[in-house]
Order: C-alpha cells, then sequence, then structure tokens
C-alpha cells in the first residue's frame, strides 16, 4: 500500500548546507527588500554570503527588539513582510517571559507551519488510520492550531477537545477510540489525576500515541516515564514558538530533538560571549526559519539552552540532534549558593516519585541571598527522601514543603511552576 502524501522524503540526496545556504540567501535578498524591520538590521551586510561559516556576520535578533518594534509601530510591528490584507491568522505568545508578541501568518506562511508539524506526525508515526484528539482550548496561543491543520492535511481524523472540561475530555477520548493524543507534559500528568479520581480506566484505553509540546517536560527522561506509565501509550516531545514555527521533534529512540533543516538554521552560541560552544557544551539555541516569509526571522535568540552535538541519532534520521533535548531557558537560571538552578533539573528529580502529583519551586531572598525551596502535593510524606536526592544531585540542601491535595494550580497550556518572591525581602529569624 502507498504511503501517504506527507511521508513521501523529498531532497534526501542534497548536501543540507547547501540546500541551507541556498535558502538563507533567497531569505536575505527577500528580506532586505521587502522586510522594514531586517531591511534596516540588514543594511550593512554584503549578500550573497558565500559559506554557512558567515553566519556570525549576520546580526542577531532578540525577542526585545521584536516587541519594542510593535510598541513603536503598533499594532503589529514592521516584521510582517507584506501588506495587512495578505494575511489569514493571527496569534500571540504566551508572554511568560515579556511582553506578548504579535505574529501574523499569510496563507503561504500557514502552509509552511502545516508542513512542518507534519514531520512532528511523521516521526511519531501517525497515519491517516488514526483517531488523534487534541487536549487544548483554542485561543491566540499558537498551542495545536498547527497540529490540528497537519493532521487534516495527513487524513487523519481529528477530535477536538476545545471548552471541554477535563472529565468531558477523557471521556470522549475513551468514548471515540482516540489513539493519539495532543496536549502538554503537565496536562497529559493532571488528566491521569482526574482519571485515578473518576475511575476514568486510561491504560487500557486506546491510546498507544501521544505528543507533547509547550513545555520541556516531554524530553525529560522521569517525566516521560511518568506519563508513559500512567497512559500505557509511548510520548514524543515536539518543541516549537510562535515566532518562529515548529522547529524539533523527538523519534523512536526518545534520546532528545531533532530539528528539522530542510526548514530551519540552528546555532548554538554562549549566551554571554555570542560566540560558537564546542561540542558537548551547553549554550543558547540559535534559529533562522527559511520558509516563512510572511514573518522570517535570521539568526533568533531563542533563550533555549541545549547542548550541541554533532553526533547523529541512532533512528537513522540525519537532521541535526540534540540529546536529552530543551535543557531549560537561559532567563530561567538561578544562581543559589553559588550554584547554578535549572527549574528542569529539579522536576527531573521530583517526578521521579510518582506520589508527587503537583508541585513548584519558589525562589525567596534571606539576608540577601537566594534561596529556594520545593512545594509538593503528595499522596505519601515524601519530603524527607526528596530532600537527600535533590542535595545529592542538584548539590544543594533545598528545602521541601508539603501541602494539602489541591493547593497548587494545574495547568492546561505551559505550567508555571516558579514563584519568585525575590523582590520580597525576607528576614531570617534570629
Amino acid at each position: 500500500m502507498a504511503q501517504p502524501a506527507f511521508y513521501r522524503v523529498h531532497e534526501n540526496d542534497v548536501d543540507i548546507q547547501a540546500y541551507q545556504l541556498q535558502k538563507l540567501n533567497q531569505l536575505l535578498v527577500f528580506a532586505v527588500h521587502c522586510n522594514e524591520f531586517y531591511k534596516e538590521k540588514l543594511k550593512d551586510i554584503t549578500l550573497p554570503i558565500r559559506s554557512l561559516e558567515e553566519l556570525n556576520k549576520l546580526p542577531l535578533t532578540l525577542k526585545k527588539e521584536l516587541a519594542e518594534d510593535q510598541i513603536r509601530y503598533a499594532p503589529f510591528g514592521r516584521n510582517h513582510s507584506y501588506p495587512e490584507t495578505s494575511y489569514i491568522r493571527y496569534h500571540q505568545t504566551s508572554g511568560t517571559s515579556g511582553r506578548p508578541l504579535k505574529v501574523l501568518d499569510t496563507k503561504e506562511s500557514w502552509d509552511w507551519w502545516q508542513d512542518c508539524w507534519l514531520e512532528v506526525l511523521k516521526s511519531a508515526g501517525v497515519t491517516s488510520k488514526d483517531r488523534l484528539f487534541l487536549a487544548f482550548g483554542f485561543g491566540p496561543f499558537i498551542g495545536f492550531w498547527a497540529a490540528y491543520e497537519a493532521a487534516k492535511k495527513a487524513g487523519t481524523l481529528v477530535i477536538p477537545g476545545g471548552a471541554q472540561s477535563s472529565s468531558e475530555r477523557l471521556y470522549s477520548i475513551l468514548e471515540n477510540k482516540a489513539n493519539v493524543l495532543l496536549c502538554t507534559p503537565s496536562y497529559a500528568l493532571h488528566l491521569a489525576e482526574i482519571a485515578e479520581q473518576n475511575g476514568f480506566d486510561i491504560k487500557n484505553s486506546h491510546v498507544h500515541t501521544m505528543i507533547t509540546a509547550g513545555e520541556p517536560g516531554g524530553s525529560i527522561a522521569s517525566v516521560r516515564e511518568q506519563i508513559e506509565s500512567h497512559w500505557n501509550a509511548k510520548l514524543y516531545d515536539h518543541v516549537g514558538m510562535t515566532e518562529i514555527g515548529a522547529y524539533g521533534f523527538s523519534c523512536s529512540q526518545q534520546k532528545g530533538i531533532h530539528v528539522n533543516e530542510s526548514q530551519f538554521l540552528a546555532e548554538v552560541i554562549n549566551p554571554e560571549t555570542i560566540e560558537p560552544v564546542t561540542e558537548g557544551e551547553r549554550g543558547e539555541l540559535v534559529l533562522t526559519n527559511l520558509g516563512r516569509y510572511g514573518f522570517p526571522l535570521i539568526r533568533y535568540r531563542t533563550g533555549d539552552m541545549v547542548r550541541k552535538n554533532n553526533q547523529s541519532c541512532s533512528c537513522g534520521n540525519p537532521y541535526r540532534f540534540f540529546e536529552d533535548g530543551i535543557l531549560g531557558r537561559a532567563d530561567d537560571m538561578v544562581i543559589v549558593r553559588g550554584v547554578n538552578i535549572y527549574p528542569q533539573s529539579i522536576e527531573a528529580i521530583v517526578r521521579e516519585f510518582r506520589e508527587i502529583n503537583e508541585f513548584r519551586i519558589v525562589y525567596y531572598t534571606v539576608d540577601e541571598m537566594n534561596q529556594v525551596k520545593v512545594q509538593i502535593e503528595a499522596s505519601m510524606d515524601v519530603t524527607d527522601e526528596l530532600k537527600v536526592r535533590l542535595r545529592e544531585r542538584i548539590g544543594l540542601r533545598i528545602e521541601v514543603e508539603r501541602l494539602e491535595n489541591g493547593e497548587l494550580p494545574r495547568f492546561e497550556l505551559k505550567a508555571r511552576r516558579v514563584l519568585d518572591q525575590r523582590d520580597s525581602k525576607v528576614k531570617k529569624t534570629p
């Protein structure tokens, strides 16, 4: 039987760097002529660039720049290359790291989004034979809008769960025998919690594949294993950003994230020196989207931290591979008593405890020194054991506070499990 159209591999014999260079130069020529934002940024650049080694001649793009441009040239800014009448989709970023960006897409750019998401579905083995459930409230956040369109394009039956409660979504998943579930990692765990409370047997449901996005949890081994155990399904991670596009996905090996190099150019830089990092070193991911002419981004600093890896994944996909996926965000790091703390490092340890239903990380100040504690909701008292494990793995004594069930918030979209109270100074008890 012939495979669906989106499974056909294009350009598989093309040298990927030569292909990327060609697409990059096409984008640069377009941008300096048709995009007011980049016409200004690239005015001193001589085109074409001769190799990808010359990328560092191009200026980096910051989210702050885009946000300020949208304030100055309200409401949409100058990075929209075409007249407003050419655009058909409106989205905005979640605003978790500053002022939300407004992003418009033309029909061509929206088709490009769908094709990027088709690669995500392909890597997870989704076909037209599947029934895909979207546990997502459709609003201005990009979320799974493109996944919905891509699944339709692939011929997959799509079951939306937009305005439903968690219980209603679980009932729909079971009643309609959905076998692919798309949601955030946090919401997958929350649905499992609701299922246990209300007697829904999700472990024996038809769901065999899950695709998570919106948070780095899908690439954290302990989080992934806990979700897979609850659902008796295989979890695939996906990474993307409203402003840059759906750029990465995990594979059958579940060891990290592949970058869709046919549509994105990836670099890893030291966030302080702006120089490329060496093999095995942690750095900030910088991306260029090569096919979104309606809202191009050239050398965009994502703020996501990855570990540079020049080795190919054992799955056979030749695209660039980042082991362990997104390690955290550059602006999420807090130094506590001389130790660099990333929330994902704490979450990886917390999720090793099946007894913990929800958690929150709290930063605060004692005598002008940063401190951190972890609040948990748990079916059993595991505070002492968690303290020991945090001390051994993080290298820091971290207070653990057990709360009553239901005290901590639950999340459908991006989870916000960090409470920063460092601006309010806490006086040390004599």
